[in-house]
């Protein structure tokens, strides 16, 4: 029996170079030029890539500037097991897949889109829309002094730059129905989240002098409303006040409302009764009932006040209390 060896070779041939083929074919498409490829009309949308391994074609050197990729419908591809990690994909132009840079009026500034305001005009923001309100924050009767305190604010503009108008002081019902009031017109501008700051002049019927102003009001931490504003007198006096009030709400409308008060000057006055450092302090509670809108609210409540440092000494060599406390009522409200 003969045994024929022929086939052996080719046979071993023909496995060799089915091995080498996808060697070939790796080296084969690194050299590849793609720049001139046009895939445009290429419809990959139904092509399962999930078990493609890209990570031996060498991509590296290929050029892909030149593609053309825009005709290409690719939204139904699997690309979820492909490996690209070795392309370089910073020299591609895929600019012409967005459609190019939006027009320049693609939309006006004012979101109009070119639609006419009508008769009314071009709308505004609440921001930038000036207003104006009016807080009456004491308008109170004290019985033990028989005189009547009051405080108020004014002011107009928007948000951010407003005119105000403040006043403060003291009426006395009785014997020459003096008027003690301390009054400033001011500049308003917020200075952060929380205070506001204030620059004007003013004017003090109880020396009968005009001042200069600046002061800083807002909220301090555990929600304190506290304000401090120095004047500067015309004969070189220097006032500062400087006041905190806390709203302590029982429930929607009843309000306790405790206040503070400290004043100094820089010199002695013994014209004016004032002496320099810290000369009166005060403190009042207020139980308020919040009504319509919380805009009224009427109140009764207890007050002190009293002399500090010389200007007790001050007081007692003119005959005058050094001490005073009295029961108060009255309203507070704003609009």
């Amino acid at each position: 029996m003969k045994i024929y060896k022929v086939g052996l070779p080719f046979i071993g041939m023909s496995s060799l170079m089915l091995l080498m083929s996808p060697l070939a074919n790796a080296a084969e498409m690194s050299n590849m030029d793609h720049g001139s490829m046009d895939m445009s009309g290429m419809d990959m949308s139904d092509m399962d890539h999930s078990s493609m391994d890209m990570s031996g074609m060498g991509m590296s050197d290929m050029d892909h500037s030149k593609m053309d990729m825009s005709g290409m419908d690719m939204s139904d591809m699997d690309h979820s097991g492909m490996d690209m990690s070795g392309m370089d994909h910073g020299s591609m132009d895929m600019s012409g897949m967005q459609g190019g840079k939006a027009p320049a009026d693609a939309r006006s500034p004012d979101y109009s889109n070119g639609v006419p305001y009508g008769r009314y005009g071009q709308p505004m923001m609440m921001g930038s829309l000036p207003l104006w309100g009016v807080s009456v924050d004491d308008l109170g009767y004290q019985f033990d002094d028989d005189q009547i305190n009051y405080e108020f604010d004014t002011w107009y503009g928007t948000d951010s730059n407003r005119v105000t108008l403040r006043s403060e002081g003291s009426i006395q019902t009785k014997d020459d129905k003096e008027i003690d009031s301390l009054t400033s017109l001011s500049y308003w501008k917020p200075l952060s989240i929380f205070w506001n700051g204030e620059a004007g002049v003013a004017y003090d019927t109880e020396n009968d002098k005009s001042a200069v102003m600046a002061g800083i009001a807002g909220t301090a931490p555990y929600f304190i409303e506290t304000d401090a504003r120095a004047y500067l007198y015309t004969d070189g006096q220097v006032r500062l006040d400087l006041g905190a009030e806390y709203e302590w709400r029982l429930d929607q409308h009843w309000v306790v409302i405790p206040e503070v008060e400290l004043t100094a000057f820089s010199k002695d006055d013994t014209d004016n009764h004032i002496t320099k450092g810290f000369n009166e302090f005060g403190a009042d509670v207020r139980l308020t009932y919040e009504m319509l809108s919380r805009q009224l609210a009427p109140y009764v409540g207890i007050s002190y006040e009293t002399a500090l440092g010389n200007a007790r000494d001050l007081r007692r060599q003119e005959d005058e209390a050094v001490d005073s406390s009295s029961v108060t009522a009255g309203v507070k409200f704003w609009f």
